[in-house]
């Protein structure tokens, strides 16, 4: 039987803690959503706590196994897959019996659905409501997905005993394995860019090729900035005969975590590429998978594959979410920080969930605390920065390192070491303090707050789960780190599950704010502040590569800007903020033409 999914979107990854346990939370009203799979140590946690919850065997698998780190990820996707089933199952029973029950999971639906006319249909019917119901429930109804997010730069070499483990056992390619081993059947989501060498460690495993009813039993979904990188990854994973089941698009900068800037290309003129474009991507990727699986001797469909396109990023009202499906014909639209106000679907210690309750635009900020070098949405005020701060303060910089998932810099040695972590701030400061009597005071200052502002992901992003679960956390205090989206500005309350889904779908809303601007109003904004700065904070001489680089950068927004003014003139969307948004659009074209390029002076 062929799943039609209930909802129009979907819940992304929300760093480590954040959404680790969502799928136990909402799949079984048919919400998908995606666990991040980087972390073994909260994941083995995690396990104990929900095995004990629903009385479930536990049996700890410590770092002592051979391939610890696989085989942690397997036994909680299994454990997740097992408790959701039940829950699912006892859903369906619920909502057979109680009309109340049902009335309350259609308030969730949306008012397209064909499956919400059907269930109120059934209402209508009184009398034979009780014989029909059961029937229509299993034949229309399923659980979310329960997909995963696997960041390909997450991928450090292992050793033991300083001697280096094979490229297997790295920490991406172990968290692949683990969810190849597991039971469930839906998606690995990649973010973060290409790696081929994870990407060719795919074909190592069957479930994700067609099988002989040309169906996979495992997917891979790219999580893509522009059509040119799903070309190209699409393209490199089609010659070993792998199909990418969706292109998860998501908005450089107006998203939660990691901003990934595009040059200057902006969501919806990106969004319109993949309209115009998606049957390119389709034929090209099929012809190529289908000629590899032919070498490999395997079977290949006739027809291409179903391929979806999924959008997030920074999306907030119902009429965006519906521009977005009508507009670029999407299949899912990504809610994910507004999320993390909704306790029955998010893991969110109540301390931070406050602090997002009450935070505004001043407080939600681009920063460069990620020791991957990335820059990263986050916010002000967060336990972590203020323990942080006062270990600087302290002359004690950096992290005591338990994890070591960002271990990546090979500078002072080729088994990796986080530039958080406190050996390698040691090194770089004691480095600049020798640089002291050269520099200025300023730019002193500057280069050690460079060194200092990293934080330690790797605890900070999974400390909530300890805090809401009340797990014991061992080692040094480092506090949370939370990622929110910029959007997040706009939300100021504690909602429920189904107040929220009522606001996705239009039949209610949460905002209590009328100065939350258009979601491409808001990207716009971020696009021209980042390039104003990236210019004013350039250090060293410009090149003419830099210039370049640049004046496409401007070139892109300004046609973004075009592309908005047109679209803009003839959709029935947004017509009551109409007026304030083509002002908004004029305002950043001449903010963005203010900034002169040719004034600057090659080296």
């Amino acid at each position: 039987m062929t799943k039609k999914p209930l909802h129009t979107f979907h819940i992304p990854v929300m760093g480590l803690a954040y959404t680790i346990d969502t799928p136990i939370r909402v799949a079984q009203y048919g919400i998908s959503s995606v666990i991040s799979i980087a972390d073994d140590d909260l994941i083995e946690k995690m396990r104990n706590f929900y095995s004990i919850k629903f009385n479930l065997p536990y049996e700890e698998i410590t770092q002592k196994f051979h391939d610890y780190r696989a085989e942690r990820i397997t036994s909680y996707l299994n454990l997740v897959d097992k408790i959701v089933k039940q829950k699912f199952e006892n859903f369906k029973t619920e909502i057979a019996d109680s009309k109340t029950a049902l009335e309350k999971f259609i308030s969730m639906l949306p008012n397209s659905s064909d499956i919400k006319k059907g269930f109120e249909n059934l209402l209508d019917d009184g009398i034979a409501f009780k014989d029909n119901i059961q029937n229509y429930i299993e034949s229309h109804l399923f659980s979310g997905e329960i997909d995963v997010n696997i960041m390909t730069k997450l991928d450090k070499d292992n050793f033991v005993k300083n001697k280096q483990l094979a490229a297997s056992f790295n920490d991406a390619h172990a968290a692949l394995r683990g969810f190849t081993n597991s039971n469930l059947e839906s998606s690995v989501v990649l973010s973060a860019g290409m790696n081929p060498r994870l990407y060719s460690y795919f074909e190592n495993f069957s479930d994700f090729f067609p099988n002989e009813n040309y169906k996979l039993k495992k997917k891979i979904i790219l999580k893509v900035s522009d059509f040119r990188s799903a070309m190209i990854q699409g393209n490199f994973l089609a010659k070993k005969g792998l199909w990418v089941s969706e292109y998860r698009i998501e908005s450089g900068l107006n998203c939660g975590g990691h901003a990934f800037a595009t040059d200057g290309l902006l969501l919806g003129t990106i969004l319109e590429e993949f309209k115009i474009k998606k049957e390119q991507l389709i034929q090209s990727s099929h012809e190529l998978m289908t000629k590899a699986l032919q070498q490999k001797d395997q079977y290949y469909p006739a027809q291409p594959l179903d391929l979806k396109i999924t959008v997030q990023g920074g999306v907030g009202t119902a009429e965006e979410h519906q521009f977005l499906l009508d507009t670029y014909k999407i299949d899912s639209v990504g809610w994910g920080s507004p999320f993390l106000l909704v306790s029955e679907a998010t893991t969110v210690d109540k301390e931070t969930r406050n602090l997002l309750i009450n935070a505004k635009e001043e407080d939600l900020y681009l920063s460069h605390i990620s020791p991957l070098g990335v820059p990263f949405n986050t916010l002000k005020g967060t336990t972590n920065e203020i323990l942080k701060q006062k270990r600087i303060q302290e002359n004690k910089a950096g992290s005591s390192c338990p994890k070591k998932f960002l271990a990546l810099s090979k500078e002072y040695g080729s088994d990796g070491i986080c530039t958080a972590s406190k050996k390698y701030q040691d090194i770089k400061l004691g480095e600049l303090e020798k640089l002291k009597d050269s520099l200025s005071s300023d730019i002193f200052e500057n280069e050690k707050t460079k060194i200092t502002e990293k934080s330690c992901l790797c605890v900070g992003l999974a400390n909530a789960s300890y805090l809401e679960n009340d797990i014991k956390i061992k080692g040094q205090a480092q506090g949370v780190v939370i990622c929110p989206g910029p959007n997040m500005a706009y939300f100021d309350q504690e909602v429920s599950l189904k107040d929220m889904l009522q606001h996705i779908y239009g039949n209610k809303t949460i905002l209590r704010t009328n100065n939350r601007p258009n979601l491409f109003v808001k990207e716009l904004k971020m696009y021209v502040e980042y390039f104003r700065n990236e210019i004013e904070t350039i250090s060293g001489e410009i090149t003419a590569n830099q210039l370049r680089k640049w004046n496409t950068f401007k070139t892109n927004i300004i046609e973004g800007i075009e592309y908005y003014q047109n679209l803009f003139s003839s959709t029935l969307y947004f017509k009551t903020d109409e007026d304030s948004i083509k002002k908004q659009f004029e305002f950043y074209k001449s903010e963005i033409n203010s900034i002169q390029l040719s004034r600057l002076k090659i080296a």
